[in-house]
């Protein structure tokens, strides 16, 4: 999605002017599965460049087809209310569209819909992209409703059935309880984490794979059972895992390093197709591994048609060698429902830079935090650690919002892109005292990822000049240890850009409190004691956490 509008625009104009029995069970606790879906979305209508006409979008549609039945996989099609409703595309699926794929809904709003709806549309096109009126977020939760009834019905007297996967680049928490309660959906997706693409804002979030969310925050994973949704939403697109995060750093608006087939620097390049696809099948992981593949119809078959050329047979190839399991969504939310009572943790692993920069970087999600663990080259830092908290109510649960952007956001604890510059990324680093005393910081040698199922990801590293350094993310806690250092004389230093907006209310010894709008929140240092900077006038360092018996442990739970 980047910059959609404008990506789209100027690349377009330019061409176009089940059940598990024991055995299996423990088969893959011990090597966790690697899961791909094609999701590909339908849009009837693209207003924002006259060359994409309808005809040029239903014959995208059924390109796609053409190349999943060529490699018989499966995948899953989304439509949108107008295109559910255009005789053209329910002959098209329904005439050519294989039994082992799947026809699902996409949550964009559009004027037949509203109308269908009996309320009045306010967009300015039949799909206006602005999210007070192409999203349900824009609609009060009687709105919702009216909406989802409308299309539940009208899309089972076209298939004779409801629909199990709901899709949308965000959907609310109200919505997706409805579909649940009343028309039993099964799966679900969402937008990857971007700042500012289109006008939507999704940060800190459950960084890949799928998760549980919460009853009052469709992006934030619930920590209960009691209080989350029974419907797991997967994370679409395939983010770069080290170089997404620092897309557009210095601008309000990141930019776009995914595996969308679109993308020359991404899924639309042969070398780093292979390098993600590496990532997902081979390296180390927790619970599963999850990719999605595909593109919205609006980018048109002779853009997006190099890019899954490369990925298509490449993921049909795989399929055969028994290293990644292809499934529609539907397919895949049984199993995690099969799986997992409340959210799993899960890990993405990226040891090689396909850039050959020296980048590594690690991710971690539970249901209680994420982390980042990154690398440039000897310099290792925490530039991310974002809390869950399922009592985080979002802004949309209970009335509609009324501006074209979008903002869906986790509590942060550490944020490199927003809290940054380009001349300081902002994280935790190692720092010791030198032999004259001064600070300096503990650079890194490559390090090893070792996951201990269920929960548990062991990071080693050796320090330089001296000692080795094991960052163990558990489900809710953050363990630091350091070996071959004394006890006082290293520590964990948190600093920022001296214009960030950080949200630290009150630094004490033993916990670091905040406050996001009117959410308050914490980290707890269970093993360790936190100083805080006096000195309003110094960024040098926000906090540090010196270690007791050579180790600290931060504790992610806010209860």
């Amino acid at each position: 999605m980047k910059n959609r509008g404008a990506a789209l625009g100027f690349a377009l104009i330019a061409v176009l002017f089940s059940g598990c029995n024991n055995q299996h069970l423990t088969q893959e606790k011990e090597n966790p599965p690697r899961i791909a879906n094609i999701i590909n979305f339908v849009r009837n209508t693209e207003p924002r460049i006259p060359a994409i006409t309808d005809e040029v979008l239903y014959n995208t549609v059924a390109e796609q087809i053409k190349q999943i039945k060529q490699y018989d996989l499966p995948a899953t099609f989304l439509l949108q209310y107008d295109a559910l409703i255009n005789p053209k595309y329910q002959s098209l699926l329904k005439d050519t569209l294989p039994a082992n794929c799947e026809v699902g809904g996409w949550w964009e709003i559009t004027q037949p819909h509203v109308e269908a709806a009996g309320m009045v549309w306010r967009g300015a096109y039949p799909w206006d992209w602005h999210a007070n009126v192409g999203f349900a977020t824009g609609y009060t939760p009687a709105e919702r409703e009216k909406l989802v009834d409308v299309y539940m019905e009208k899309f089972k007297s076209i298939f004779g059935k409801y629909p199990s996967s709901i899709g949308s680049w965000f959907i609310d928490a109200h919505s997706l309880q409805y579909m649940y309660n009343k028309y039993k959906i099964v799966a679900s997706c969402n937008c990857k984490d971007q700042i500012g693409t289109d006008g939507y804002t999704m940060w800190g979030g459950y960084w890949n794979q799928g998760y549980y969310p919460s009853k009052n925050n469709a992006y934030i994973p619930a920590q209960t059972e009691e209080n989350q949704i029974p419907v797991p939403i997967f994370r679409m697109l395939g983010s770069d895992p080290i170089y997404q995060y620092y897309a557009g750093l210095g601008g309000s608006v990141q930019h776009v390093e995914s595996l969308e087939p679109v993308y020359g620097n991404g899924g639309g390049n042969a070398n780093w197709v292979n390098w993600f696809f590496d990532i997902v099948v081979k390296k180390e992981t927790l619970s599963f591994q999850y990719m999605q593949i595909g593109q919205e119809n609006s980018f048109t078959w002779e853009r997006i048609k190099p890019g899954l050329d490369i990925q298509i047979p490449k993921l049909d190839s795989l399929r055969k060698l028994g290293l990644v399991r292809v499934e529609t969504l539907g397919q895949t939310g049984r199993w995690f429902k099969e799986q997992y009572k409340v959210t799993p943790a899960t890990a993405v692993s990226a040891l090689d830079d396909i850039r050959n920069q020296g980048e590594k970087s690690v991710w971690y999600n539970s249901r209680f935090y994420r982390t980042n663990l990154y690398w440039h080259q000897d310099h290792f830092l925490i530039r991310d650690i974002h809390l869950f908290d399922e009592d985080l109510t979002s802004d949309y649960l209970t009335k509609a919002g009324t501006s074209t952007q979008c903002e869906y956001k986790a509590l942060p604890f550490v944020d490199g892109f927003t809290w940054s510059s380009l001349d300081h990324l902002a994280g935790l680093r190692i720092m010791m005292k030198d032999e004259e005393g001064n600070s300096i910081e503990l650079k890194s040698d490559t390090p090893t990822v070792i996951s201990i199922p269920p929960a548990t990801l062991s990071v080693q590293f050796k320090l330089n000049p001296v000692g080795q350094c094991t960052v163990k993310c558990e489900d809710s806690r953050l363990v630091l240890s350091c070996a071959g250092l004394a006890d006082m004389n290293w520590w964990l230093e948190f600093s920022a850009a001296p214009e960030a907006t950080l949200p630290f209310s009150n630094i004490d010894k033993d916990k670091i409190q905040a406050k996001f709008k009117d959410f308050t929140y914490q980290v707890e240092c269970e093993a360790g004691t936190i100083e805080g900077n006096q000195d309003n006038s110094s960024r040098s360092f926000v906090y540090r956490i010196y270690p007791k018996v050579n180790s600290i442990i931060l504790n992610m739970d806010n209860k």
